[in-house]
């Protein structure tokens, strides 16, 4: 929701903790690498509010998440780990090498009754959706979330059952 509230559209990457394998995604250099990785948010997670402390511990993530959520509006992908330590800012998502262009994903929407779809990633949305659909592809243990402008938001992941990229439609849960 934070990512949709600045109205400009994002991507927010999700990569394994201690692995760089993600960086065959990335046209270098990064924009804007963040060295050392910042962990406030890591920290809050991990962190157990004590007695008293609960209002506070939820108004300073609230405050972190708003904070990393905002750095999806610069152009170009935010990159955390899936423990929540930020990475970098501004990356631009490219095709790995030896990586087949992404023809299909399948889509979903948390919807009742509605059925699963193959479709091209660019009928989902622009150049975000395009790129996150690769990056779903070429980096299978890691998942992006895309916000676009008209209010779309949409998870791209690696799907081992249908061994395809699954678009994940969830705006409807973010009404």
């Amino acid at each position: 929701m934070s990512m949709r509230a600045h109205g400009r559209g994002g991507s927010l990457l999700v990569v394994p903790e201690n692995t760089d394998t993600w960086r065959e995604s990335i046209i270098r250099p990064v924009p804007y690498p963040v060295l050392p990785a910042y962990s406030e948010l890591a920290d809050l997670v991990r962190e157990q509010p004590g007695e008293g402390r609960h209002r506070l511990w939820h108004e300073a993530l609230r405050r972190v998440v708003e904070a990393i959520a905002g750095l999806t509006a610069v152009d170009g992908a935010t990159i955390i780990t899936d423990h929540y330590e930020l990475l970098a800012f501004g990356a631009k998502i490219g095709r790995r090498q030896g990586s087949p262009r992404i023809e299909h994903v399948v889509v979903t929407e948390p919807i009742d009754g509605a059925a699963a779809e193959i479709a091209n990633p660019a009928q989902l949305g622009g150049t975000r959706h395009l790129s996150a659909a690769q990056f779903g592809q070429d980096q299978r243990d890691a998942f992006a979330l895309v916000a676009s402008q008209d209010r779309r938001f949409t998870v791209f992941a690696w799907s081992h059952r249908e061994e395809m990229v699954h678009a994940h439609r969830v705006e409807t849960l973010l009404l």
